[in-house]
């Protein structure tokens, strides 16, 4: 029970506020019904777009039902946070230089995950200050939760065609988290879809993954195949990855909302280790020492040091034939790790027969 009966609509600008203050650039607040969402969700499970990401299925109807996770949650509060970096090297000469590697760039800097958590930990602890005890549970790309759906429905924006959220004010560079409630809030006016007949997203795909508009096969995405699965890239996919070693970022850096991007107030999403602008053989280089020091604290850390040279193996089958490149590739090829040997073996066909 909360100690005191709290004015729920100041309390809500009260929530909005406090969260600005600890580093968030908007927040909003939504009813826990996703009963909109539930059938296409169910539809895109159907088609088996979710790939090998079978945390994306087991849950059931937890993702679309807030309350069957957390019993008890009558609203969800999401928090915006900015992560584009403004010291971080220009994303189009990177991609467009194959000899260097291009990471995602919400990837450049600390673990998303430890900050918004924190934050959003904080911003629950500020709320109970002035109400007293009250159910609530942080989530940050964390646990069954539908946070572009959420968002939308709090105002944050709307789901763009490349599944992402969209805002009019500030693009699509930034992190989402939620905070589970049992307070009765009230609601934010759910976003308007401004894409229009605009499709820059889907036709830049490199990999042809925006099936349709608002559908994404994720066994096709770069993201996907760099990050979340685990096994051999396919084939017929490995060329059209060009230098992209650690996620994607075509169809935001496509996307006319962008222009409207901001740049993070946050200090630990600047770029560690020179990750912005690295070439491809200095990263291949890296020992699981190496890689284990660098990527302490960074999201890169958890798809460890075997799947990092799997991904660089195939952005130097992509890159220029130079004799560095064949080199660093030989260094490589009798690697413990099969999966390692496998993706190097390709790459050095490539350049053989280039």
């Amino acid at each position: 029970m909360h100690t005191n009966p709290p004015d729920l609509t100041q309390l809500a600008s009260d929530i909005k506020a406090w969260g600005k203050a600890l580093g968030f650039q908007d927040i909003g607040i939504t009813e826990a019904d996703l009963s909109k969402a539930e059938a296409g969700f169910q539809e895109w499970l159907d088609k088996g777009y979710h790939g090998e990401m079978d945390y994306m299925a087991k849950h059931g109807a937890k993702r679309t039902r807030p309350a069957e996770l957390i019993p008890g949650t009558r609203r969800v509060i999401t928090a915006r946070m900015d992560y584009l970096p403004p010291a971080a090297g220009d994303s189009w000469k990177i991609l467009a230089d194959g000899s260097r590697a291009f990471i995602s760039r919400y990837a450049l800097g600390r673990d998303y995950h430890k900050v918004l958590r924190s934050r959003l930990q904080q911003l629950c602890a500020r709320i109970a200050e002035a109400i007293g005890d009250y159910q609530y549970r942080v989530f940050t790309d964390s646990a069954p939760v539908l946070e572009v759906e959420l968002a939308q429905q709090a105002g944050l924006g709307w789901r763009g065609k490349h599944t992402l959220l969209l805002s009019r004010a500030a693009g699509s560079w930034f992190f989402l988290g939620e905070i589970y409630t049992d307070l009765p809030l009230p609601a934010d006016t759910p976003g308007q879809n401004h894409c229009g007949t605009c499709q820059a997203c889907i036709d830049i795909c490199p990999t042809r993954a925006i099936v349709a508009p608002y559908v994404v096969d994720a066994r096709r995405c770069i993201s996907y195949l760099t990050i979340e699965l685990k096994g051999s890239i396919p084939t017929e996919l490995r060329p059209l990855i060009g230098n992209r070693i650690y996620g994607c970022d075509d169809c935001q850096l496509a996307c006319p909302w962008n222009r409207f991007a901001r740049m993070a107030q946050e200090p630990d999403f600047q770029p560690r280790n020179g990750l912005d602008d690295a070439t491809l053989v200095e990263l291949f280089g890296w020992d699981e020492a190496t890689f284990a020091e660098k990527l302490a604290g960074s999201a890169i850390y958890r798809i460890g040091h075997v799947q990092w040279l799997r991904n660089i193996a195939v952005a130097l089958g992509n890159a220029p034939a130079t004799p560095e490149t064949i080199a660093a590739l030989q260094t490589r090829a009798d690697h413990p790790s099969e999966l390692v040997r496998e993706h190097v073996a390709w790459a050095l066909t490539i350049h053989r027969q280039g």
